[in-house]
């Protein structure tokens, strides 16, 4: 499916040249909130430093959400390999520890190659558990059985409330309506006596690594949102839904819930009109970028560049600057 019109590509990545250094980092990524320009970025320090994109969007490694995650079409791709992209079908529950497996196997691999990993992506839990110490906690089939059945009974509102007594700070960062990880936290919190978000280290790298982080201003970043969405909507997004329902994506625990294709399923199921589903695919994606600055903002190491429209063109410059500076230090 061609997607190119959903972007707005700017010329600067066309223009700018710039000689790599003769070294580059381990690892570098490149984050922040949706919309930020992140994945043109991503092409660009891949080109130039002999590199390929790691894919750190939780959504785009499901097969088939093309336009409603933004996912770059081949041209667009430029010639730059992009690894965990369209891995999985949209029936199946994504697991941030097999992202964690996967991506540390193609990041090894480049690393042996001698080639730079650009891992890009707003999934703040993917990208951390690519490059740190990161260990998920196991799992109990009668505790999550037993959450499951009251999750279906009561709905995730009321679990909700009760993550929110256990543990504050992760019901700050999990929507009231995302009851899976809503009983994955609380699940966690019966197995190990500890609150969810104690059992999150701190910054503790596995690998050496430049993060990058794309910084919009907010009002310039919600328009950017509304315009995506419409262009999302353009470029056929309800049709997109519509054969996915098709091959399952309604019983998808993990899909189903993905911005744009959660609000059309509910119009497609006569919920509300497809009018209120862009209307509300805009307010929740503007809610979703706050919490990605939100996550991001909270780990030091993340490096802000300007991403603007008073910035853009400067932004590859900036970036390669500082790749430049990680490897002389």
């Amino acid at each position: 499916m061609d997607t190119r019109h959903v972007r707005e590509v700017p010329d600067i990545w066309e223009t700018v040249r710039v000689t790599p250094p003769a070294s580059a980092p381990r690892v570098i990524t490149v984050v922040g909130p949706t919309a930020a320009g992140k994945s043109d970025l991503g092409v660009f320090l891949a080109q130039r430093l002999g590199g390929e994109v790691i894919n750190a969007d939780s959504m785009q490694l499901y097969r088939g959400m093309d336009i409603g995650t933004a996912k770059l079409t081949l041209p667009e791709r430029d010639g730059v390999p992009h690894r965990l992209l369209d891995i999985w079908d949209v029936t199946e529950t994504a697991s941030v520890a097999e992202y964690q497996r996967l991506a540390r196997l193609e990041i090894d691999r480049l690393l042996a190659e001698g080639r730079t990993p650009i891992l890009v992506g707003g999934s703040g839990l993917y990208v951390k558990g690519a490059i740190d110490a990161l260990e998920f906690p196991g799992t109990d089939p009668e505790v999550r059985a037993r959450l499951e059945a009251e999750l279906a009974e009561r709905g995730s509102g009321a679990l909700h409330e009760r993550l929110a007594a256990a543990d504050p700070d992760a019901a700050r960062s999990i929507l009231a309506s995302n009851g899976r990880r809503i009983v994955r936290a609380l699940e966690v919190i019966e197995i190990t006596g500890k609150p969810f978000t104690a059992n999150l280290p701190g910054d503790e790298p596995v690998y050496d690594a430049v993060q990058i982080g794309v910084d919009v201003d907010r009002p310039e970043l919600d328009e950017r949102i509304a315009l995506r969405v419409d262009r999302m909507w353009e470029a056929g997004l309800v049709d997109e839904v519509r054969a996915l329902e098709a091959s399952g994506l309604r019983e998808g625990l993990t899909a189903a819930r993905a911005l744009g294709y959660q609000q059309i399923l509910a119009a497609l199921a006569g919920e509300c009109t497809e009018d209120g589903a862009r209307a509300e695919t805009v307010r929740a994606t503007k809610r979703f970028a706050r919490r990605q600055d939100s996550w991001f903002r909270r780990d030091s190491r993340v490096v802000w560049l300007g991403g603007g429209h008073r910035d853009r063109g400067e932004l590859p410059h900036r970036a390669l600057t500082l790749v430049e500076r990680a490897v002389t230090a």
